[in-house]
Parts: structure tokens; sequence; C-alpha cells
């Protein structure tokens, strides 16, 4: 390897995976030009479906609340009036009636009898909420959330992050944001303005992880030291598990650890937590560390068999993101919600500080109450999100919320989730079509997502060819120097897994966003780079 290679790729490894993407693109697409590989990006997540039922019944609804708008009054230059609420649910179902054959109407039909005869939502408030929510022309309001989204959202939660969790999660609040990475980023501040995290605090993060959770903490407003916990656990063949043993896990018992942040499913293995790793947790939680604040991110966990987040079973000291931009295929509208339990650890640490803090925080919210040490955790995020004093503003706009509760609606009714499977059969074809082209061993795991695939090469590599050559590999070669040939010389794009806090030789794929045919091929031009270290390894050991 030329030591100009060997810098720059000494330099882009100190890069977010997702910019060193960037360049791989650059790098791939000049090679798809210049030969007849197909340039194959499987670098980032975005999928490569929508759920068109949701979408189908958002674009009906607006129809019928444009009409609502034009009872009140219509001028010919374009204005209309707005919504009113009485009679407003009679009116939706006559138009339903009238509509029934369009798409959308089916299941706008069965999501009002849902949330009418399951949720106990009354009628003419749905009907108005829906009606002016997807116009906009009101401000959110509450601004945390609408009151029937939220209920819908709940009901959501409760089946697809709490596995049929009784009681549709009504012990929740939950706060309605532009996305997953907007839940991050007014997490993270909350926390710092509420003293609950401050500057070189401990705080653990489970990995290997999605990037932003490793960068977030160094940043000079953070500065958190970072306790790392290793999904490090392999079988008896020397091949990942992808779980957390006990030994690191225990790094959790330390009561300087203030804030536990982790992904679940994992990205990029995808795996969910297991049994055995969840129910330690807890036990770690309950009679070692009680004060520990978790933030556990489940976006991936509609794509798991029977998945239970960390929220329903440790919710006074579980903060949960979830996101619909993965499994709906919405990543464009960015829509998430920020879920906590009502009685929860963050609001108890809160009013437990020291006077100092208590009189700064009183400053910080007293434009919103008059009892601003009242204010609980979740609405204190509302208010940060927007500096505090534009809180009358804050909040997801109203049309997005909408769309949230048709694609929440739309898993609600599916009463055989017919939805779900298509998903996890989808990403199970695909990871299956990538390691058999790759003449890789798939070992059966019930806790495999497969939303991601991180392979690690020095694993692939000991089995195939042995321990001499990997020795040799590492070092001969920088862990980048394999995505950048699989982009150079095959025109695939893959980002490292040492970006994310995996092992330094692992590889991520994401297996969301092309066809089966196409991981195929990729795992085809991951062996096809891994031969052509083998053949420079038996050249340069045979010349010794």
């Amino acid at each position: 390897m030329n030591t100009n290679a060997k810098r720059k790729e000494e330099e882009l490894s100190k890069m977010s995976p997702f910019e060193i993407k960037n360049e791989l693109i650059k790098l791939a697409k000049k090679d798809a030009r210049k030969s007849t590989d197909q340039f194959l990006n499987a670098g980032r997540g975005n999928p490569d479906w929508v759920a068109t039922a949701p979408r189908q019944a958002f674009f009906l609804l607006g129809q019928w609340a444009l009409q609502e708008c034009e009872r009140n009054f219509k001028d010919e230059s374009g204005i209309a009036g707005v919504p009113s609420s009485e009679g407003s649910m009679e009116r939706l179902r006559h138009f339903l009636m009238v509509n029934s054959t369009l798409p959308g109407a089916l299941l706008l039909h069965d999501s009002i009898e849902y949330c009418i005869n399951t949720l106990g939502l009354d009628p003419d408030t749905l009907a108005y909420e829906w009606a002016e929510g997807i116009i906009g022309d009101e401000y959110p309001t509450p601004v945390r959330m609408l009151e029937m989204s939220e209920e819908i959202v709940k009901a959501y939660l409760a089946k697809e992050m709490g596995n049929n969790a009784p009681g549709f999660g009504k012990e929740y609040d939950l706060f309605a944001t532009e996305g997953g990475t907007a839940a991050m980023c007014y997490i993270f501040d909350s926390l710092q303005a509420n003293h609950l995290v401050n500057n070189h605090d401990k705080i653990a993060i489970m990995t290997p992880i999605f990037t932003p959770y490793l960068e977030i903490p160094e940043l000079d407003r953070y500065e958190f030291d970072v306790v790392n916990i290793q999904a490090s656990e392999m079988d008896e063949e020397g091949f990942h598990l992808w779980q957390y043993p006990d030994s690191e896990l225990e790094k959790l018992k330390d009561p300087e650890v203030k804030l536990l942040c982790l992904v679940n499913p994992s990205n990029p293995p995808s795996y969910k937590l297991s049994d055995k790793c969840m129910r330690r947790i807890v036990d770690i939680v309950k009679n070692d560390n009680p004060n520990l604040m978790i933030v556990t991110d489940d976006v991936y966990g509609t794509f798991a068999k029977d998945f239970r987040s960390l929220m329903y079973e440790l919710p006074q000291n579980t903060l949960c993101v979830y996101s619909f931009s993965k499994y709906f295929g919405a990543t464009g509208w960015r829509l998430a919600v920020i879920a906590l339990a009502k009685d929860n650890i963050f609001n108890r640490l809160i009013a437990e500080q020291p006077e100092i803090q208590k009189h700064d925080l009183f400053h910080r919210y007293r434009s919103l109450t008059p009892k601003p040490d009242h204010i609980s955790f979740i609405d204190r995020i509302v208010a940060d999100s927007r500096s505090v004093a534009l809180n009358h503003t804050a909040g997801l706009s109203t049309p997005q919320q909408i769309q949230m509760d048709m694609f929440a609606l739309m898993c609600l009714v599916d009463k055989e989730n017919t939805y779900k499977q298509k998903m996890m059969e989808m990403m199970h074809e695909r990871l299956s079509a990538l390691w058999d082209s790759a003449g890789m061993q798939l070992r059966p795991d019930e806790d495999r997502v497969g939303y991601y695939s991180e392979i690690d090469l020095m694993v692939w590599g000991e089995k195939r060819y042995g321990k001499e050559f990997c020795e040799w590999l590492k070092a001969t070669y920088q862990p980048l120097d394999v995505v950048i040939r699989l982009a150079s010389e095959t025109s695939v794009v893959l980002l490292n897994g040492s970006g994310f806090a995996g092992p330094e030789w692992s590889i991520r794929a994401s297996l969301a966003n092309l066809t089966k045919d196409d991981y195929e091929v990729i795992g085809k031009a991951i062996s096809q780079i891994m031969e052509a270290y083998h053949q420079e390894y038996l050249e340069a050991t045979s010349k010794q």
C-alpha cells in the first residue's frame, strides 16, 4: 500500500461514515462510468418502498377536509372558510359512503370504527381534529401533540413497541417531533439544560451504534465521559452474536453512569436485545443503579417479531424515541415521537436537585407558568425545542401529525399483521441473498432483524483463508481500504463498521434500499475484493 493512499485513508477514517460515504459514491460512480458495473449504494438506510394505503387515506381525507372548509363559504378567488366541529363525523361517514370505491376509503372507515369503538375517542372531536389538522389552518394545539393523535400513537406504540402491552400505554406522554434526529437533539439539549447530565459526566453507550450517538457526546457543549458497552459476545465457533456479555453490562452498575443510550434493534448489527440482556439490564437498574436514565431509539423495532422496548420493561427510567421513517418508507415526512411515562425518574431527579439549580430552572421556565417547578420533563423538552420563549409556537406541523395517524392506524386495524410479515420477509430475503452470494455462513438467530448487516471481515477471512492471512491483512492495509476498493473497483458503496464503534475491520450494508438481486451482486463484490487480498497475500508470502 503506497504512502499517499495510506495517508488518505487515515484522514478519511477520522470522519463520520456518512461523510465518508460521499467520497465513496464519487469513486463508485466514476468506476461505473468507465465499466459495465452497476452503481449500487447500500450505504444509507433509506427504504426503497412506500406504504400506499395510509397515504391514500391521507389524500382522500384531505379532499373531505377541503369540502368542510367550503361549507362555511367559498369565494371565486380561491378562498374558503375553516372546518367546524358539530356533525363533522356524520359528514365524514357520508363522504366515505359516497366515495367507498376510492383508494383509502376502506382504511379510513376501519380507522374510524377502531378509534371510536376500541380507543373510545369522541367521533366529532376526532373528525374535526383530522379536518383542521390536515388543512393546517391552526397552530399545533396542544403544542406537544394533538390530543386524538396522541391517543392513536399511544395505541400503536403499545402494539408495536410493547408487543401488545395492555392499556394502550395511557400512562405515557408523547411529543411529536420532526423525525428521530430532531428528537435526539432536543433530548440531549434538555438533559443538559435541566442539569440531569452535565459536562464530563459519565454516560454509557451500547455499541455498535448509529454514529450521531457517538459524535454528539464529544461536542464541546457536552464533553461527556463515555463508557462503551460493547456487543462483543461470540458463540463457541467464533461468530458474532451481537449481544452484550455480563462483563460489559456490569459497567452499568456504576452509580456515576447517569445516562444509557442504545438503539434497539441495533444499528448496524440489526439485532434486538436478547431476553437475557434485557433481564440483566432490568436487574442492574432495579438493584444497583436505580437513578439510571435511559434513552432508547427503537426505530427498527417494527421489523422484529414480538418486539418489546425497554420503555415497557423500565418505564420510570426510560425515554423512548420512535420514528415512522423506515417502516413506512417515509424519511421525507420527518415523523417521530418521544415517549415518556408520566411517572418517571427524570421528573424526580429534577425535583431533588440542589436549590441553586432549582433557582436556575425556575428562571428558565418562568415565562410558561407561575409554577415552573411543576413542569414535567417532556414538556420542558417541548419548550427547549423553541428556546422556551417560543414555546407557544412549538409542535410538529398538524398535517404531519395526521399522516402519522394514518400510518399508525393502518397497523392497528391490520389484525393479521400482513404488512409486518411482508416487511420481515423482504428484509430476510435480502439478507440471505447478501450472505449466500458472499459465501458466508448466516446462522439462525431469532433476535436478528436484518434491516442492516454488519460483516466482520476478520471473522469471515479467518474462516475462509486462515488466521495468518488476517494478520497479514491487518499489518498491510488500513481497514478503510476495503470500502474504498469496493467503491473504486466494483461500484458498490458500503460503510465502514468502525465508524459505528463496531469491529475495526467490519463493513455495514443497508438492506433497505436495493433489490434482492442487487444484494447478490454486492455479496459477490465483497467476495471478489477479499479474494484479491488473498491472492496478494499468497504472492507476498511466497517471496519470503
